[in-house]
């Protein structure tokens, strides 16, 4: 009997283990829980070029330059597609629109009616468009110039040098005979005037802005007129009017050409010491692109706002270095940028050639 029932006892103890052993293998097993933060949007900005390129030494150039310049303030992520044919506007543009991008600068008139059009198709996308205006999208900043006040500038400093090498003759070369495009030529004439009424001035268009070889079949024209500096507003076209220029200097002869949007000076070396860029005028369009850039990410986006760039507010101007100009020059060109600032000197906005065509 005591046998059986020590029997009894150690199943009922290996019984009570073994259901132990049981509820130990229901209880959940507790775990630390942790949560992970997703990473913030990167904030993107895109750049599409017209079809002189993102290297073409102005305009499109420019306009990357202050965006990377925002890229480096910033810690931004930036991106461009550049545009072979006026026809990938549209596609490039709507292409960085599907991406979301904070927001896609377009640099040139050429892009009024293209980011008009794709504007409306994304109208949650902010867009800046660079040297034109579109008023009736609430999602387009519009960023304009006076180029004529910074054109009248380098007029004056034409003229004078002109004077100086005992011409009597400036060229100006444009890509394209837009509106838009003469506010430079008028720009220049006046200044040239200013200092010379009776100086000529030969123009000639070159219908492209990036036919770098007709601008340099151009420039060698006019240089061979007898014209002493040479004016460009052609974008790459211009680049063909800067080797030109470069080359004749090479050879002995005196002759200058005058950059634009950006300062070319550097462009112009040709002795790896001096160059043939007297002056460039100064049209910041890299400001443009980091202030507009820069107010989308602080959410004052301007849309459906026109920004102006001018003397004033050193939008547009000559470079603060000039080597290839005097002192004295300098300062005369200095005089009549702040009789301009003063409105007491009214820059016209078209050549007087426009009278007449």
């Amino acid at each position: 009997m005591r046998k059986v029932c020590w029997m009894l006892a150690l199943m009922l103890a290996a019984g009570i283990v073994a259901l132990s052993s049981c509820e130990a293998k229901k209880a959940p097993a507790k775990t630390e829980t942790s949560t992970v933060e997703k990473p913030a949007k990167a904030f993107v900005v895109g750049l599409v070029t017209d079809v002189g390129g993102i290297d073409d030494k102005s305009f499109n150039q420019s306009a990357w330059e202050g965006i990377q310049r925002f890229k480096k303030d910033f810690n931004a992520e930036i991106k461009y597609l550049q545009s072979e044919t006026d026809a990938n506007y549209i596609p490039n543009l709507s292409t960085f629109a599907d991406e979301e991008l904070e927001i896609i600068v377009a640099p040139g008139f050429l892009f009024e009616q293209p980011l008009t059009e794709v504007a409306g198709k994304f109208p949650n996308q902010k867009f800046l468009l660079i040297d034109s205006v579109v008023s009736d999208r609430s999602n387009v900043a519009s960023a304009v110039f006076a180029a004529n006040e910074g054109s009248f500038l380098v007029g004056v400093a034409a003229a004078l040098k002109t004077k100086e090498m005992q011409k009597n003759a400036v060229g100006y070369i444009v890509g394209m005979d837009f509106s838009i495009m003469r506010e430079f030529e008028a720009g220049f004439e006046a200044g040239v005037k200013a200092v010379d009424p009776d100086m000529k001035m030969y123009v000639e268009i070159a219908n492209s802005f990036s036919d770098a070889q007709k601008g340099q079949t151009l420039a060698a024209k006019l240089y061979d007129l007898g014209v002493g500096v040479i004016y460009h507003a052609a974008g790459a076209t211009g680049n063909g009017a800067i080797k030109e220029a470069k080359d004749r200097r090479s050879n002995g002869q005196d002759v200058w050409v005058i950059g634009v949007d950006k300062d070319q000076y550097e462009d112009g070396i040709y002795d790896g010491t001096h160059s043939a860029i007297l002056t460039s005028m100064l049209k910041r369009v890299d400001t443009a692109a980091y202030d507009v850039s820069k107010m989308v990410y602080e959410n004052k986006f301007p849309g459906g706002q026109t920004i102006t760039f001018d003397l004033a507010n050193k939008g547009v101007g000559i470079p603060e270095k000039n080597p290839n100009l005097d002192d004295a020059t300098v300062a005369k060109i200095r005089e009549f940028e702040q009789k301009i600032i003063a409105k007491e000197i009214v820059v016209p906005t078209a050549p007087s050639r426009a009278a007449t065509n």
